[in-house]
Formats: structure tokens, C-alpha cells, sequence
């Protein structure tokens, strides 16, 4: 059955290198461009999550990030790549040295990744700043304002949020009036790979779609009910979409 909007979204057809090269050449002069990056996990959270289905809803590029995404795209007749967070990342990261007025602001997840983006920032000349949220600070208003603010006060251009799925895409998009015009990236673990402090599976494992079971073997505690619960959830929402779109 061919679907124009698998999932009832608006899906990509730009390459990670085309959408990093708009990002850091163009300036955003009108509200925020929002980057997002599904795999399995997102869409089934999608399905119970309004706040993040309305982020979807309002994003600026949606790429297909895990495999399944891209094949079920495929299969409703779109021609999309799979593009994933961290392929983006990794191409914003090695464009080198930016424009005089890029500046950029990353919203990472510990002290470790933040030392590597300073150390990251000094070799390569990059204005930057960089911050830690608290635990759950999606749901405090009033620290997200001040973030916010934060963030516009820096004159941020382009904004990476590295804190994963669902908070940095609800962030972005709840607080979209008191950010600056700028590009934003829900990247998750993809700052950290492209640092080196997490290892990313070879690609031989990712030309045959294990890149989950790589990530499986690497955190089995944190990862293994999240992957059950995350292909039933899309499962269910392949379903929906097909029982949806019947002609």
C-alpha cells in the first residue's frame, strides 16, 4: 500500500551531509528548525506521548534514523535513505572551521561529555557553550525558561541536544517561543560516539541492520527492556498506520 505519511509524518529525503551543510550555511532567521531522527523507540512513543507527537508534527526535517523505519517507509513507496543522528552529528561536527557568526550550544547529559566538547571546541576554534540539565528537567517549567533564555542569550545558531528521546525533542518544541531562530538537533548518544567516549558498532554490523544488538551487548541492564517494549510499540503503530490509511 503506498502511504505518502507513514506514521502521519513528513519524512526526508535529504542526506545527512545536505541537512548539516543547510544548518551550518544558513542562517535560520524565523523560528526554530527542528531536526528529528525515529527509530523504533520514537515511534512507538509517539503513540502514547502527545507532547512529543506535536513535536514531530512541527519539525523541520524528519529522517529515518533505525532500519525498520526506513524499510517500512520503503514499503509504503518512498525512496528514502536511512539517515541516522549519528551521521549528522558527525558531519555538523567536521565542518570546520563555521561561519564567523555560527555559535553553537550543546545540552549534554554528564561532566565527561561536556569536557569533551570543550576540549572538542578549544582544537577546532568553535564558539560553544555547553550546559547539564538535572534529571527530569523536561518537566520544570521554570528551569526550562531559564534554559532558554540561556540558550538565546548565547545567540545560539545552532542548538545540539544531546540528552535523548523524549526530552530533548519536547524541550525544543514547548519552548520554541522563548528560543532564538536556530537549527535544533535531537541527537541522543551521537555527541558522545562522535567523541569517542562510546563506541559505535563497525560498519558490517551496521550495513546489516545489528546495530541494536551491538548497542544490546554494550548496555544489556539499560537497553533490553527498552528494545521489548519499543517493537511491540511499533508493531502496533505499523498496524494503526495501515488500518488508518485503507482505502
Amino acid at each position: 500500500m503506498r502511504i505518502a505519511h507513514p506514521f502521519g509524518l513528513t519524512l526526508s529525503m535529504d542526506s545527512a551531509r545536505e541537512i548539516a551543510r543547510t544548518a551550518i550555511h544558513t542562517p535560520t532567521v524565523e523560528g526554530v528548525s527542528l531536526v528529528v531522527t525515529p527509530n523504533i523507540d520514537h515511534i512507538a512513543m509517539i503513540r502514547r506521548l502527545p507532547a512529543l507527537a506535536r513535536a514531530y508534527g512541527s519539525a523541520a526535517r524528519i529522517v529515518c534514523d533505525g532500519w525498520p523505519v526506513q524499510a517500512y517507509a520503503r514499503w509504503c513507496g518512498l525512496p528514502v535513505e536511512r539517515v541516522t543522528g549519528c551521521e549528522i552529528t558527525s558531519e555538523l561536527m567536521r565542518m570546520v572551521p563555521y561561519p564567523s557568526w555560527q555559535r553553537l550550544f550543546f545540552v549534554v547529559d554528564c561532566d565527561r561529555t561536556m569536557e569533551a566538547v570543550r576540549d572538542w571546541a578549544a582544537r577546532t576554534g568553535t564558539v560553544c557553550d555547553i550546559t547539564i540539565p538535572p534529571f527530569g528537567f523536561e518537566r520544570d517549567t521554570g528551569y526550562c525558561a531559564r534554559l532558554a533564555e540561556t540558550i538565546r542569550r548565547h545567540g545560539t545558531t545552532t542548538l545540539i541536544m544531546a540528552v535523548g528521546a523524549p526530552r530533548s525533542e519536547v524541550f525544543v518544541d514547548t519552548h520554541r517561543a522563548l528560543l532564538p531562530p536556530c537549527w535544533a538537533f535531537c541527537v541522543g548518544q551521537a555527541v558522545k560516539i562522535e567523541l569517542g567516549l562510546v563506541k559505535r558498532a563497525s560498519r558490517r554490523w551496521q550495513a546489516v541492520g545489528l546495530e541494536w544488538l551491538w548497542r544490546l551487548l554494550q548496555e544489556p541492564s539499560r537497553l533490553a527492556r527498552r528494545y521489548v517494549t519499543a517493537t511491540i510499540g511499533f508493531g502496533r503503530a505499523v498496524v494503526e498506520d495501515q488500518l488508518s490509511n485503507r482505502p
